[in-house]
C-alpha cells in the first residue's frame, strides 16, 4: 500500500515538472514571437512627378489612362498648335522676303569696276602720249582725277552695300530666332512624361482647356521604390550610406516578399516618431528618417507596409 502511494506521489511530481517545463517553453516561445524580427518598419514610396501644361490652348488629344505605363519624353497628348503654326508660316514668308532683298555685291560693283579698268587703260595711254609729247599734262591730270573719282565711288558703293547686307542679315537672324521660339512653343504643346513610370492620377481629359502650369497628370516611377523607415539615434551607429539591407514587403497573413535593398538617404534632422510607425525602441520619441531603395518586381505597391533588417547582414557597402 505504501509503495503504491509513493508511486502515485512520484507520478504527480513528474506531471507537475512536465507542466512547469511546458509552460516555460510556451512562455519563452511567446516572448520570442512577440519580439520583432526586423530592425525598422515603414511604408513604400516612389518618385512622383506632376506633369503640368507648358502651353495655353485646347487639349486636342490625351491618349493615356490611369495605371498605364509611359516612357520618358514619349508624347501621348497634344495641345492645339494651329495659331502657332500659322505664325510660323508668316515668319517663314518674312524670312524669304528679307533674304531675297539681300544685294549681290559682286554684280552691283561689276559696272564700276569695269569703268575703273577702262579709265586705267586711258590713263596709261595718255601717260605714254605725254612722254612722246603727243598729249598735255592737263589731259593726264584729268584722266587721273576721273580715275580717283571712280575708285572713291567704288569704295562708297561697297560700304553702302555692306551696311545694307549686314542690316538684312540682322533682320534674317531676328526672324530665325522668332521661328525657333515658335517651334519651342509648339514642342511644349506635346504632353509627355519626364520619367519612365505609371500614370497614377489623370486630372484632365481631351477637349478641356489647358493653361500654363495646370496639372495634367501624376506619374510615379514604380520600378524603383523606396522604403521610408524611422530609426532611433542608437540604431544610426549600426548603419552607413550605401549599406545593403534586407527589405520585406508585407502582404498580410504572414505573406512577405524579400528584396535586397540599399540605404541611399539618411535625414540630417531628427523628428518625432510619426503615428503608426514602429521602431525597435518605441520608448524613444525622436527618430531619423531613412530611405532604402529596392528594385520592384511589380508586386510591391506604393503605400504598402514594409520592414527592414540589417543586424544579421554582412553590412557590405559598395566602393566608389
Amino acid at each position: 500500500m505504501n509503495s503504491n502511494l509513493q508511486e502515485t506521489i512520484k507520478n504527480k511530481m513528474i506531471m507537475k515538472q512536465v507542466q512547469v517545463l511546458l509552460f516555460a517553453a510556451i512562455f519563452i516561445s511567446a516572448c520570442r514571437t512577440n519580439k520583432p524580427d526586423f530592425d525598422a518598419a515603414g511604408t513604400f514610396e516612389a518618385t512622383e512627378m506632376t506633369v503640368a501644361s507648358e502651353a495655353n490652348g485646347k487639349i486636342i488629344s490625351l491618349d493615356v489612362s490611369e495605371g498605364q505605363e509611359v516612357k520618358a519624353n514619349e508624347s501621348f497628348g497634344m495641345i492645339d498648335t494651329v495659331q502657332l503654326y500659322l505664325s510660323k508660316l508668316q515668319l517663314l514668308q518674312n524670312l524669304s522676303s528679307v533674304r531675297s532683298s539681300r544685294p549681290d555685291i559682286n554684280k552691283q560693283i561689276a559696272a564700276v569696276n569695269e569703268q575703273i579698268a577702262k579709265q586705267k587703260l586711258e590713263q596709261s595711254r595718255i601717260e605714254n602720249m605725254l612722254k612722246a609729247g603727243a598729249a598735255t599734262q592737263k589731259q593726264f591730270d584729268d584722266v587721273t582725277s576721273a580715275l580717283a573719282v571712280l575708285e572713291s565711288q567704288l569704295d562708297a558703293l561697297q560700304s553702302s552695300l555692306q551696311k545694307n547686307t549686314s542690316s538684312l542679315d540682322a533682320q534674317s537672324y531676328a526672324i530665325e530666332i522668332q521661328i525657333e521660339q515658335i517651334e519651342d512653343q509648339m514642342d511644349k504643346c506635346r504632353i509627355a512624361s519626364p520619367i519612365d513610370g505609371v500614370v497614377m492620377t489623370k486630372f484632365v481629359e481631351a477637349g478641356e482647356l489647358a493653361v500654363v502650369g495646370k496639372p495634367l497628370l501624376k506619374v510615379a516611377d514604380t520600378k524603383r521604390l523606396y522604403l521610408r523607415a524611422y530609426l532611433t539615434l542608437a540604431q544610426l551607429s549600426d548603419i552607413v550610406l550605401r549599406q545593403k539591407m534586407t527589405v520585406y514587403a508585407d502582404f498580410g497573413r504572414d505573406n512577405r516578399r524579400e528584396y535586397e535593398g540599399k540605404l541611399i538617404w539618411i535625414s540630417d534632422k531628427s523628428e518625432f516618431t510619426p503615428k503608426g510607425i514602429q521602431t525597435k525602441d518605441d520608448r524613444q520619441n525622436l527618430v531619423y528618417a531613412v530611405k532604402i531603395a529596392i528594385e520592384n518586381d511589380g508586386y510591391v505597391k506604393i503605400g504598402m507596409y514594409g520592414e527592414v533588417k540589417w543586424t544579421e547582414n554582412n553590412q557590405e557597402t559598395e566602393t566608389k
